[in-house]
C-alpha cells in the first residue's frame, strides 16, 4: 500500500511538472510575440510593460497589436485628462497664463481622445477591400493626437512650478505611449491587408 502511495504522489510530481512545462513554453513564446511587435517602437521596454497583457491575445497579429496599442494609449489619455480636470479643479495653476495654458491642455486631450476612439473603431472593423482608405484615415488621427500632446507640452515649455512640471510629466508618458501606437500602425500599413488573416 505504501508503494501505490509513493507511485501516486511520484505520478502526481511529474504531471505538475509537464504543466508548468506548457505554460512556461507558452509564456516564452508569447513573450517572444510581444518582443516581436515591440521591435518597431521608439520606447520598447515601455512598450512591453504596456502591452504585456495582450501578448496571449494578439500573439502575431499586427492588426491586433496596433488595437492594442491605441487602446493603452486610450487609458493613458483618459488618465491624463482626469488629472488635468483634477488640477483645474484644485485650482492649483495660479496666473491667468498658467490657467489658460491648462485650458488649452484640457480642450486638446478632449480632442485627442476623440481622435483615438475614432481610431479603435476603424481598426475594429478593417477590411481587405478599404485597408489602404483606413489606414490612412487612422494614422491622420494618430498623428494628430501626437499633435495634441505636444501642444499641452508647449503650453507648460516655460512655466515653473511643481503643477506644470507634474503636468510636463503625465503628458510626456502618454506621448511616449502614443508614438508606441503609430510605430505599431505602421507596422500594420507596413505589412498589408493580407496580415489581416494572422
Amino acid at each position: 500500500m505504501a508503494g501505490l502511495h509513493v507511485s501516486v504522489s511520484f505520478l502526481v510530481i511529474i504531471v505538475g511538472l509537464m504543466n508548468l512545462s506548457l505554460l512556461s513554453a507558452s509564456q516564452n513564446g508569447n513573450n517572444k510575440n510581444l518582443r516581436d511587435a515591440c521591435r518597431v517602437t521608439r520606447y520598447r521596454d515601455l512598450c512591453v510593460h504596456s502591452l504585456s497583457s495582450f501578448s496571449r491575445s494578439a500573439k502575431r497579429s499586427p492588426s491586433r497589436w496596433a488595437r492594442a496599442g491605441v487602446s493603452v494609449t486610450i487609458g493613458e489619455a483618459k488618465r491624463v485628462a482626469e488629472y488635468l480636470v483634477k488640477v483645474r479643479k484644485q485650482g492649483a495653476m495660479k496666473g491667468s497664463r498658467n490657467r489658460a495654458a491648462l485650458s488649452d491642455c484640457i480642450e486638446c486631450f478632449q480632442d485627442a481622445i476623440d481622435n483615438l476612439h475614432n481610431s479603435l473603431g476603424v481598426l475594429r472593423k478593417l477590411s481587405g477591400k478599404k485597408f489602404e482608405r483606413q489606414m490612412s484615415d487612422v494614422k491622420t488621427w494618430m498623428s494628430a493626437v501626437l499633435t495634441y500632446e505636444d501642444t499641452c507640452l508647449d503650453g507648460f515649455a516655460d512655466r515653473k512650478g511643481k503643477p506644470a512640471k507634474l503636468i510636463r510629466k503625465q503628458v510626456m508618458n502618454v506621448s511616449y505611449v502614443t508614438s508606441n501606437a503609430l510605430a505599431l500602425l505602421n507596422r500594420l500599413a507596413n505589412a498589408g491587408a493580407g496580415s489581416l488573416d494572422i
